[in-house]
């Protein structure tokens, strides 16, 4: 698990601890310290207790130093500290600097149709799709990303952009019943995709599409769809949502529970099941993949992995604002101090 930086100004100066939630690091390297003090005390007191005499305080506490041992323990617990706290990763100061990006278009059409909230896949097919590739936009870097949102017909639900927070907003507003018309129309996704590349400027080298979906395409215009792919060097990544089995499609109250499940016009429980042929044919075809979504992750560090291979094109750069790295100002001091309290002898020499 992983906490937000943390910013701090300390003495008029911008600090940031990059990683705060190692901060039991440095609690335990305290409590270790305080241990090295309570001993050394303790065999201070015992070797006093121990020299009754004085021929046996000659040999015993005179020759075995408790202030050289102190000094010992202080550099060992001090070179501790020092390391545990160059863990947070601290930074002092910030600069700006040119940064140039570099990546692919890539536009994620996402199925919004009913047989999306069948429950083969938890909490829906839809909801964890949601979840998994919000996860994927956290580990872009330099790629622009557009959505595009589909059941009967197809919008885009968000243009390509540089700005994932955003896109991530966009993707949590997909919802099946803001969608005009239901069904599902693959080939309508893919078309809207294409387009969505053509209408921008400087685009990539590297253009693909996600498609999230269960398969189940209504249009019947799926071969026409994928020879404009292939024309315009298009790839097309599946990831298939579902299982062969298979799920009701539930119908659902304004609070989300299940009051009943949809019926086809002979009253029969309606049996949304994954299409994996067609979402593999479009994926090859287009020289893309086709991934089931299987795992925790449903796919995506596959996914992600897949996008990485691609060419990626350089665009103008940005001005930012980054922090300068500290942490070595602690790392040096800590290892000299450990490797002096390694060799720092305890005995008086004779």
């Amino acid at each position: 698990m992983s906490f937000a930086a943390l910013d701090l100004s300390v003495w008029g100066f911008d600090l940031r601890l990059a990683h705060p939630e190692r901060w039991p690091y440095l609690v335990a390297a305290l409590a270790a310290a305080a241990l090295a003090a309570w001993e050394v005390a303790r065999q201070r007191r015992a070797r006093r207790n121990l020299a009754g005499t004085e021929e046996l305080r000659r040999r015993v506490v005179e020759r075995f130093s408790t202030g050289r041992k102190a000094l010992r323990a202080s550099l060992f617990a001090v070179g501790l500290l020092l390391a545990c706290a160059a863990l947070l990763r601290p930074q002092l100061g910030q600069r700006e600097v040119a940064v140039k990006r570099r990546g692919i278009d890539l536009v994620v059409a996402v199925d919004a149709s009913h047989s999306m909230q069948a429950r083969d896949v938890l909490p829906s097919r839809l909801a964890r799709a949601k979840l998994e590739l919000a996860a994927l936009v956290d580990r872009l870097a330099g790629d622009r990303i557009g959505l595009v949102a589909f059941a009967g017909e197809a919008f885009v639900q968000c243009p390509l952009t540089h700005d994932y927070a955003a896109a991530k907003l966009f993707l949590r507003a997909i919802d099946p019943e803001a969608m005009p018309s239901q069904g599902t129309a693959i080939a309508r996704a893919l078309e809207t995709a294409a387009a969505m590349f053509e209408a921008t400027e400087d685009g990539a080298r590297s253009r693909a599409i996600l498609l999230l979906t269960d398969g189940e395409d209504h249009s019947g215009r799926i071969d026409a769809a994928v020879r404009l792919l292939v024309d315009r060097g298009i790839r097309v990544y599946a990831l298939g949502l579902g299982t062969g089995a298979g799920a009701p499609i539930p119908i659902l109250d304004a609070d989300g529970n299940v009051v009943a499940y949809r019926k086809d016009r002979a009253g029969r429980t309606v049996i949304s099941r994954l299409e994996e042929d067609q979402l593999r044919r479009i994926a090859e075809e287009t020289g893309g993949r086709y991934v089931a979504a299987r795992g925790s992750d449903l796919g995506m560090a596959e996914i992600h992995a897949e996008l990485e291979r691609l060419e990626k094109t350089e665009r103008e750069g940005h001005l930012a604002m980054r922090w300068d790295e500290a942490y070595h100002v602690l790392l040096a001091p800590a290892f000299l101090l450990l490797l002096a309290s390694a060799l720092w002898p305890e005995r008086r020499a004779r």
